[in-house]
């Protein structure tokens, strides 16, 4: 189904602002007579104006699914109106990201217009947000009410930090680790390294070639999902485009019973004309070139990209994925640039890391970031599990 023109109507609300939170979202036709899509989501615990930027966000994602080129957008949100007008300035930090993601998604449109309307005549997506906080609401007490999960939530080992964050969920306020100085509850990146393929037991550049993953590749993925399953607590699994990254990850969904989600900016860099030759075959191709690339991440391959390109298409994903998963759980199956520049930019450190930092196949790091712009690094090339 493809429109033109559409409505969207968007609301977000928090049962104690910061409570129990959801969104929904409607889209109508240009007319407001059919409905064209709805949506909704319980968020957990977070403010209103995150909900209500939230609705936003799945209200012009269900539009550019069904290919609408302008969007009327009426919300009753005054301060979502106003920021996404570029009337007012977005000032808090867990709001950044949302107006970032949204503003983007606006972008893709030829036209969007933004409207402030009663809560009156927001009436179904205000409908639709109070659902999705019954929803969340039903849920936590079905899990009170389970013992399994009542263990779970019991304090976990210093030792698990995927399952420290569940026990972590009713802290959700509380300070980070260190002396990050980091509050909130962060989206924690499990960022899972794909399994060997034979370009990798070559010790030779892989990029955008797309060989399988070996025996030992697949054995290497199986064992990883088998962690991660034990491990529980995750939401989402986001993956690379190219097929070992997807062998691996499909691996992770398969055992969770979470379908993979595909993401273009998490593919490996594009090494050009070194695609496929050993690091020394490399450096005899190209040997002023070479040793000049490896100290300078604006530098491309031939025919390629810079690790300065790769980071600006990291750091875009980074951002979404802090927007569409907050306080969440995420398992990011990629490649070796693309983790190293996820852990780069959690320690906020130079390009030095990209060239003295080992990533071992089918390994685990896990990299958090805070909706108040904190972030830390947990763990690193974890292979205990393989």
């Amino acid at each position: 189904m493809s429109v033109r023109e559409v409505i969207v109507e968007a609301d977000g609300g928090s049962r104690g602002n910061p409570g129990p939170a959801g969104y929904g979202a409607v889209v109508f036709d240009a007319d407001r007579v059919g409905v064209l899509a709805e949506r909704r989501e319980a968020l957990g615990v977070t403010t209103n104006n995150v909900a209500e930027y939230r609705g936003l966000i799945a209200g012009l994602e269900a539009a550019a699914e069904l290919g609408a080129r302008v969007v009327a957008v009426r919300m009753d949100s005054k301060l979502v109106v106003e920021q996404m007008s570029g009337r007012w300035k977005v000032k808090h930090a867990a709001l950044i990201p949302l107006a970032d993601r949204a503003r983007r998604l606006a972008a893709d449109f030829d036209r969007v217009t933004y409207r402030w309307i009663p809560r009156a005549e927001n009436s179904h997506a205000d409908r639709l947000a109070n659902e999705a906080m019954d929803d969340g609401k039903l849920v936590a007490e079905v899990h009170a009410a389970d013992p399994a999960t009542a263990r779970s939530a019991a304090p976990a080992s210093a030792a698990d930090p995927v399952a420290d964050s569940q026990s972590a969920s009713a802290r959700l306020s509380g300070p980070g680790p260190g002396w990050t100085g980091a509050a909130g509850r962060p989206t924690r990146l499990l960022l899972l390294r794909h399994g060997q393929t034979e370009l990798s037991v070559q010790r030779r550049y892989s990029g955008r070639g797309n060989p399988p993953l070996t025996a030992v590749g697949r054995e290497q993925a199986a064992r990883a999902a088998k962690m991660l399953a034990a491990k529980g607590g995750i939401s989402a699994i986001v993956t690379s485009p190219l097929g070992r990254a997807r062998e691996t990850a499909e691996a992770a969904g398969a055992a969770l019973g979470i379908e993979v989600r595909v993401v273009d900016g998490l593919t490996e860099t594009d090494f050009g004309d070194w695609e496929g030759l050993t690091f020394r075959e490399a450096a005899e191709r190209d040997p002023e070139l070479h040793a000049r690339w490896l100290g300078d991440p604006s530098l491309p391959a031939p025919g390629g990209e810079s690790f300065d390109t790769v980071r600006e298409r990291v750091e875009a994903v980074r951002r979404d994925l802090v927007a569409r998963y907050p306080g969440a759980n995420v398992v990011v199956v990629s490649h070796v640039t693309p983790i190293k520049t996820l852990l780069q930019l959690a320690l906020g450190v130079g390009p030095s890391l990209l060239y003295r930092l080992h990533l071992d196949l089918a390994s685990l790091s896990l990299a958090e970031f805070y909706p108040d712009g904190g972030s830390s690094v947990r763990l690193v090339n974890d292979t205990s599990y393989l």
